[in-house]
């Protein structure tokens, strides 16, 4: 008994020996080659292991009740109107602008120092000159309306005028909206739309910054029109500035 017992140990050991030695050969191999799997084209094949695929419209039967009323309403209703940019209002300057009421201006007659003088045109807008009276001067050029004071001066008061009329101080612009101080400001010429509202000191805390609402009158004729900030001003034009939503 004790001689099995000793050739049946000795027969495990070798079995686990041998087992041992397969064991750390197989560990000691070189490794074969490793399978580079290439990458998804798209966040959602990694996510989920397929590509992205956009779902099918799911297309309802129209059986009348709400989903036709539904259907129906979006159907008729008009589609947003894109917002309006107005173009560069430039002061035209020389024979181009028109005058209106409020423009100051020096009308010089060669010879004559009694007419020589700074008339502003009034509310009606006209100019009031001395023989001559009333001159209607609203929606003229400078040149227009010297060539109208020489006609009237020609008709029975002097044989052959000289007339120029030059613009002394443009009418005021105004500005309204979220600026410290609104109100109503001197033209300067070639100004902005910045411009202005720095003078009237600036933008107020809820001001909408980007765009405002330029109001332009011209020849008896308004114009409305959304703007930025660069857009030229004319004498006479209202700046709103409008107050933002956040």
């Amino acid at each position: 008994m004790p001689v099995a017992r000793a050739f049946r140990w000795s027969i495990s050991a070798t079995s686990l020996a041998a087992s041992a030695a397969l064991a750390l050969g197989g560990c000691m191999q070189t490794a074969g080659p490793v399978v580079v799997m290439p990458p998804r084209a798209d966040l959602d094949s990694m996510a989920y292991g397929q590509p992205y695929s956009a779902p099918q419209p799911v297309v309802v039967a129209d059986g009348g009740g709400a989903i036709g009323a539904l259907r129906n309403s979006f159907a008729s209703s008009p589609a947003p109107m894109p917002v309006g940019y107005a173009a560069p209002m430039a002061v035209r300057n020389g024979a181009s602008y028109h005058l209106d009421a409020g423009d100051k201006l020096r009308v010089v007659v060669y010879g004559q120092e009694g007419l020589t003088n700074s008339y502003s045109i009034d509310a009606g807008g006209s100019i009031t000159m001395p023989l001559i009276g009333s001159v209607p001067a609203r929606g003229r050029t400078t040149a227009g309306l010297a060539g109208e004071i020489a006609a009237r001066l020609r008709n029975g008061y002097i044989r052959e005028p000289s007339v120029a009329v030059e613009i002394e101080a443009y009418r005021p612009f105004f500005i309204l909206g979220e600026v410290l101080a609104p109100g109503q400001y001197p033209y300067v010429p070639n100004m902005t739309v910045e411009s202005a509202v720095a003078i009237a000191g600036g933008f107020s805390p809820r001001a909408k910054r980007d765009m405002v609402t330029v109001t332009h009158t011209e020849n008896g004729g308004a114009m409305r029109a959304v703007v930025p900030l660069g857009t030229p001003l004319a004498p006479g034009d209202t700046v709103f500035v409008g107050e933002r939503w956040f």
